[in-house]
């Protein structure tokens, strides 16, 4: 005799019990995703797109390319040409644009793409685009004798090189390289000041991460040591400056520490110090490092605080009546289970102070500027592609530190809490 098929199992209304279950997983994934619709679209609009704008800008410049049609089209034509000695069709096509220019009013616009990689060349465009509507040919000797600087190999190459929308030169000038007669070398030492920027933002910000978690350590460990209500007060303190302006709590270290401020006033009352020889602590570095460690404190505070309050005091009693000296409790027993606060508390400090430019802006002066101050600097001045490029490197590396720290910590290691 056959045996009979198995009884399907089915729901209440009939369905079967297997699409039912089905269907419910895919109304919950559906539900899920748009829960989270919000923050993609905050992510995408807040942080993705703007980011990829900025990397487009930092190889995008038309300054020249919109405003100089004749030689971008002679430069596609003739792309293998001699910068030391241009044929006389390439000053045509340069004189047709110096008087299309005038008439267009673009002259200042192309003079400064072409200034961005060439210095001193705005004046010249002006002066060609002036005079261009009275040349006549020879084009070549025309140009030559209104300024010999129109015969430069250098000029030609900058030209060269804007002549597309999309380059490379912003990252040139971004890694302290300048254009010359045979092409990009390494800059002179008055041109080397963006990789020693960014060398110097990231030892002030390694040295303000370090000297936070000194004062952190101590401080994470009495909040979670002491009892519940103390803590809580103690808390109200650290948890302070974040309901403070940041321009308030930067002024008031002006106010602390300038030379004729509270500090120094205080120290030559006391006699520390004469009146003539008081402490330059503003507008210098010490200024840029004293302030920033105390606006990015509570940074590594909270991150070392929630990881100690969980660690149960028991391990550490248990070390001492096994006869291990308290040096070798905290160095055996305690300090390892700190290492994820330790290291989510220095992370976050760390990309935190590589970005900030409005306190080194403020207390800094010229010797406290950092790599960032730079970049606004750009910006504010229209040069949005090179303040991108800066940018972008600047976000690579700190992609790079956050691989290094994968591959050698483990980021599945990094805690808040």
């Amino acid at each position: 005799m056959a045996e009979a098929a198995p009884e399907l199992l089915t729901t209440a209304d009939g369905r079967p019990l297997k699409a039912a279950l089905a269907a419910a997983q895919a109304r919950s994934r559906r539900r899920a995703f748009l829960l989270v619709v919000p923050l993609l679209v905050f992510v995408l609009f807040t942080f993705l797109i703007p980011i990829g704008y900025m990397l487009k800008r930092s190889f995008e410049h038309d300054g020249f390319a919109a405003n100089a049609p004749a030689m971008v089209a002679w430069f596609a034509e003739n792309p293998g040409f001699d910068p030391a000695n241009p044929p006389e069709t390439a000053y045509a096509a340069l004189v047709q644009d110096l008087a299309k220019m005038q008439v267009d009013k673009t002259t200042g616009m192309v003079g400064t793409r072409i200034n961005y990689t060439v210095p001193g060349t705005i004046s010249l465009f002006k002066a060609g685009a002036r005079a261009a509507k009275d040349l006549a040919p020879p084009y070549r000797e025309a140009l030559l004798a209104l300024d010999a600087e129109w015969g430069k190999p250098v000029l030609w190459r900058g030209m060269q090189d804007a002549a597309s929308k999309y380059t490379a030169d912003f990252y040139y000038v971004a890694a302290d390289r300048k254009l010359t007669d045979e092409g990009w070398a390494k800059g002179g030492d008055k041109e080397r000041i963006y990789l020693y920027l960014f060398f110097k933002t990231f030892l002030v910000s390694a040295l303000i991460t370090f000297i936070c978690l000194l004062l952190a350590f101590p401080v994470s460990h009495l909040l979670a040591t002491l009892p519940m209500g103390k803590s809580s007060l103690l808390m109200i303190l650290v948890l302070l400056p974040f309901w403070t302006s940041l321009l308030v709590r930067t002024t008031a270290w002006i106010a602390l520490l300038q030379e004729q401020g509270i500090i120094n006033g205080a120290l030559v009352n006391l006699g520390l110090v004469s009146d003539d020889d008081r402490l330059s602590m503003m507008y210098n570095m010490t200024g840029t490092i004293v302030a920033m460690t105390h606006v990015l404190l509570p940074f590594m505070i909270l991150p070392l605080y929630s990881v100690m309050r969980v660690i149960p005091p028991s391990y550490a009693r248990a070390a001492r009546s096994l006869g291990a000296t308290s040096w070798t409790t905290f160095r055996r027993v305690y300090l390892p289970q700190t290492l994820p606060g330790i290291a989510a508390g220095s992370l976050l400090v760390f990309i935190l102070a590589v970005g900030y430019y409005i306190t080194p802006a403020l207390v800094g002066g010229a010797d406290g500027q950092l790599i960032s101050n730079l970049v606004s600097f750009h910006m504010s001045k229209s040069n949005w592609s090179l303040a991108a490029a800066l940018a972008a490197m600047l976000l690579v590396a700190i992609l790079l530190l956050y691989w290094l720290y994968d591959r050698l910590i483990g980021i599945d290691r990094l805690k808040f809490g």
